[in-house]
């Protein structure tokens, strides 16, 4: 897979007070103990994080000195922060959502390829994205890493490695105290805040340059590879598009870059914001997720036949989009917000359709030469899961391959003025998911049916808070 697109990435004049030598070695990963003590010591490093993501993808761990994290000391969480909402409720049991019976640990693997500094801590620190086994030393199974690990063992079974290029979008917004209140752009340096129909504006880029500054800053010192960044639709709405490659490495990049984005905005007194729909009347953000699959012995293309035409196993895969995404929806768009982006009209694909070079499609199949073939996913939301999303993507491609499923043909003008063909909250979201038999081979059972019981809670947790539109319209009319 090639570089997506030829939006170049808008030149930085960073003072020469700004700019700093590079650290000593590389920026990211080591592959033992002991280059992970040298990593450390060489940078200085007084404390490490050890973080891993939960079922929000948010970053869960304990923090240490790294003596200890170089002495082999045991790491371990409770079970149960897998199996909690994003508010920090825990739903009821379920026939299906069960909670461990002694809420047992869990031990934390550091994952040594993952090492980094942490650039916007005032002391020095560092941080590594951990794997998740029993104390018996069995991958947990219904963790977002091992899930998307499972899935990727099922392409390797076939002697097939799939590669994913994501794009991410998000908001950055005023600071917002009070919840009641609606969020609004925050100001940039012109002192002005920034307007819509901004899509690829260099100026609308420019307004934030010294946050952005600190985004590439931070993600260099991180070894995090930004390929683009552009200005999308939305008042200071922002686009970072990724490199090209391992799933498992990609997923880890957007688990650190949101984390990152965050912590940069914040340093300039504004927020940036994944969700999905942040902003009434204004377009939603998105995690497009580019996919291809590759044999793992000749690193050829499987989407592409030798003469350059495109190969059964592309069009099987476009089928499995087609069936099985409308069905892993909840793992694409998991929170009652997602649903608020895809509605007609919004600059969102509502449909299940296929088309080349088409962005009304739910799957659009970008120009390219044949080794660079490949399939967009526009479905997912910027508030997903990376490791959830990637999985749920890839698996259904990887069913559609397995089962031999023709795509329809594809769409030749607008796709997205029909009905919607996907489903349109989070409750029917979940009972699709549920219903679909094939997810049990490549999600696991037990996964499923946390992942959908803590859905649920949350969906009962929103029904608690009453909306600025029932006062509106139910209290003095109904």
């Amino acid at each position: 897979m090639s570089p997506k697109k030829t939006t170049l990435k808008p030149a930085r004049n960073v003072p020469a007070s700004k700019k700093t030598p590079p650290d000593p070695g590389h920026q990211r990963g080591v592959e033992n103990w002991k280059e992970a003590a040298q990593f450390l010591r060489a940078r200085g490093i007084e404390d490490i994080e050890c973080i891993t993501p939960d079922l929000a993808g948010v970053p869960r761990g304990k923090m240490m000195p790294s003596s200890k994290f170089t002495s082999n000391t045991s790491l371990a969480l409770p079970s149960a922060i897998y199996r909690h909402t994003i508010s920090g409720e825990y739903p009821d049991e379920t026939e299906s959502f069960r909670y461990e019976p002694r809420d047992s640990d869990l031990k934390l693997v550091p994952d040594l390829s993952t090492l980094s500094v942490v650039p916007w801590e005032t002391d020095p620190t560092a941080q590594v994205i951990c794997d998740i086994v029993s104390v018996d030393g069995e991958e947990v199974p219904y963790t977002p890493r091992n899930v998307l690990k499972r899935v990727l063992k099922l392409y390797g079974d076939r002697g097939w490695k799939p590669i994913v290029a994501p794009e991410i979008e998000f908001y950055l917004v005023a600071k917002n105290d009070d919840p009641d209140y609606p969020l609004h752009p925050p100001k940039g340096r012109s002192g002005r805040s920034i307007l819509g129909g901004q899509g690829y504006s260099i100026a609308g880029i420019n307004e934030f340059d010294e946050l952005i500054d600190d985004i590439y800053h931070f993600s260099e010192k991180q070894g995090l590879e930004i390929d683009t960044l552009i200005h999308e639709e939305g008042p200071a709405q922002l686009e970072i598009n990724l490199r090209h490659g391992n799933p498992i490495e990609l997923a880890d990049q957007v688990f650190l870059f949101k984390r990152t984005i965050r912590e940069a905005a914040m340093k300039h007194g504004i927020y940036a914001t994944f969700m999905a729909k942040p902003m009434q009347g204004q377009p939603g953000s998105a995690m497009h997720i580019h996919q291809s699959v590759v044999n793992q012995e000749t690193g050829k293309n499987i989407f592409s036949n030798p003469d350059g035409s495109a190969s059964r196993e592309f069009f099987h895969f476009i089928g499995g989009l087609q069936k099985y995404v409308p069905s892993s929806m909840v793992m694409l768009a998991p929170y009652v917000n997602s649903y608020r982006r895809l509605t007609p009209d919004m600059s969102a694909p509502v449909n299940n359709a296929w088309g080349y070079d088409n962005r009304t499609t739910a799957f659009r199949v970008p120009v390219s030469d044949p080794q660079a073939r490949r399939v967009e996913n526009r479905l997912p939301s910027s508030d997903a899961n990376p490791y959830l999303a990637l999985a749920a993507s890839l698996a259904s491609g990887l069913l559609g391959i397995m089962k031999g499923i023709e795509p329809t043909a594809p769409t030749e003008d607008t796709a997205n003025e029909g009905s919607i063909e996907l489903p349109r909250g989070l409750l029917e979201a979940v009972a699709l998911m549920e219903d679909e038999e094939a997810f049990e081979e490549v999600f696991g059972k037990e996964f499923l049916g946390i992942y959908a019981g803590v859905k649920r809670g949350e969906f009962e947790t929103f029904m608690q808070v009453i909306s600025p539109w029932e006062r509106e319209f139910l209290l003095l009319n109904v």
